[in-house]
């Protein structure tokens, strides 16, 4: 009992440390950043002047608002998006695009923080560029080809607050502290959850037999052994949990910069796990239907990310 207490209150300290000394400064910046630049009109900008260049790839306006949104606020800013888009008319078969594109792109919520730990940013940030492009594009000219493609009358306007004064801009910037706050104690529960199982595991030594058994594989065809844990732990706790397994390791010194900035970048940094489906397919009926060829062309995407960081690396 006693060693299952130590486990579960070193696993409940490295939690609130990462939430709140590493996610909740680093989201309140980005998140009040992007809201004002929302605010001000500068993304519908933006949006209105790559929606024609990207319409090729199976893309509307919503779809580009969409990626910057996974890029530079967290991996479920899109639901509100994409329901938007269900909501609207656009086709199923854009909607499927669209949801390729998030699933295969770099979650902000994991890739911000983790430049702490040595991610090198700019890189993650192209190669989630590339590889949303490449899951788009797949998914409405391959595996989402059969959708409908008709669309009802779409407005692409994007409702926001405006900061045209000084009380807006604090009011813009204290709504997005409050969702700032929101995701990084929201972040706490699995965080503690999935340290004390890594932990507990790690006592145990069942880490240490899995990566052996595992380990011969790996090594033959170039993969790191240390990846095991993070990896499950990704694809079934989602991108925050690994991302405390990941701050772990580092302060072990199991898995270093190097390795974070390898193939692994585009394996472990995006939604394309068990909560992060869960969550965006919950933005509306029909972004539910089109998930699968959707989970297909983000996996393309993912595939040519992991590509793009092994030949840089």
């Amino acid at each position: 009992m006693d060693i299952l207490i130590d486990v579960i209150l070193r696993a409940g300290r490295s939690a609130v440390e990462l939430s709140f000394f590493v996610l909740l400064p680093v989201m309140v910046v980005m998140l009040s950043l992007m809201r004002l630049l929302e605010a001000r009109g500068v993304l519908d900008w933006l949006v209105a002047r790559l929606a024609p260049a990207l319409r090729p790839v199976g893309l509307t306006g919503l779809g580009i608002f969409a990626a910057v949104q996974i890029n530079f606020v967290s991996f479920a800013a899109p639901v509100a998006t994409l329901a938007m888009m269900d909501q609207r008319g656009a086709s199923s078969r854009h909607l499927a695009a669209t949801l390729a594109m998030v699933m295969a792109m770099a979650q902000a919520n994991a890739s911000i923080p983790m430049t702490s730990m040595g991610l090198h940013f700019g890189p993650v940030l192209l190669w989630s560029l590339v590889g949303g492009l490449a899951a788009a594009a797949s998914t409405y000219y391959g595996f989402g080809r059969t959708l409908p493609a008709e669309e009802h009358k779409v407005d692409e306007t994007l409702h926001h607050p405006v900061a045209e004064s000084a009380k807006g801009v604090l009011d813009v910037i204290n709504r997005a502290g409050a969702e700032a706050f929101k995701i990084a104690v929201g972040a706490i529960p699995m965080l503690v959850l999935s340290l004390t199982v890594m932990l507990a595991l790690r006592r145990l030594g069942a880490i240490d037999l899995l990566s052996g058994l595992l380990s011969p594989t790996l090594l033959s065809i170039g993969a790191d052994p240390a990846l095991i844990l993070p990896t499950l732990t990704k694809y079934l706790a989602g991108g925050t949990a690994m991302m405390g397994i990941i701050d772990e390791m580092i302060r072990a010194g199991t898995v270093t910069a190097a390795t974070l900035n390898g193939p692994a970048a585009g394996l472990l940094i995006q939604p394309l796990d068990v909560p992060g489906v869960a969550v965006l397919i919950s933005a509306g009926r029909r972004v539910a239907e089109v998930w699968k060829p959707a989970v297909l062309g983000a996996m393309i995407g993912i595939l040519v990310r992991m590509m793009g960081h092994g030949l840089q690396g």
